[in-house]
């Protein structure tokens, strides 16, 4: 990457930490984010109490096989539909390459007889996040700003930079595609 992209990326990613740092919400276990989609922590995914009051149907762990977020379809029985995702809150790992296994997972949830989903990692606020982010880009065409100003609106979130960084590239992908596609 020039020194030049890197530098604008800079630029995009901090006008996108000023969305997110608009956010006045105090953090809670669980929010829903869109229509019977929620982000939550670890402790809201692991209390069958609250995932039984909340109705949820489907699991999306972003944070499969860490320390103290062991979840696995056994964990939820025939309760939940469980989806773990081995995915590293670091300035390296490359969770694009989730991005539409996780939209899908999502929609199709979201698609199912009262489907309500419950999308979490440890503390609810970078992993889990930034697949609903790309979910709500890929499958609902939000741009990533209305995306980041819609999930601000209900819940505090934060990306780390390395995964602003890769929404962005997803933001100009379907940018790119729509313009070239106005239908899509």
């Amino acid at each position: 990457m020039s020194g030049s992209s890197q530098l604008q990326d800079l630029v995009l990613i901090k006008e996108l930490e000023l969305i997110l740092d608009s956010c006045t919400l105090e953090l809670t276990p669980v929010d829903e984010v869109w229509p019977s989609l929620y982000i939550g922590n670890v402790a809201a995914a692991q209390s069958r109490k609250t995932l039984h009051k909340l109705s949820i149907t489907h699991v999306l762990n972003a944070a499969h096989a860490k320390q103290g977020s062991i979840g696995d379809q056994r964990f939820y029985g025939d309760t939940c539909v469980y989806y773990g995702i081995p995915a590293e809150d670091s300035n390296h790992f490359d969770l694009s390459q989730y991005f539409r296994s996780a939209a899908e997972f999502i929609h199709k949830a979201l698609k199912s007889k009262d489907g309500k989903v419950l999308v979490h990692c440890i503390m609810g606020v970078s992993r889990s996040a930034t697949l609903v982010l790309a979910y709500l880009m890929l499958r609902q065409h939000l741009s990533l700003r209305d995306a980041l100003r819609h999930v601000v609106q209900k819940r505090p979130i934060y990306p780390n930079r390395n995964f602003l960084s890769l929404l962005l590239k997803l933001d100009e992908q379907l940018t790119q595609k729509r313009r070239l596609c106005p239908l899509l």
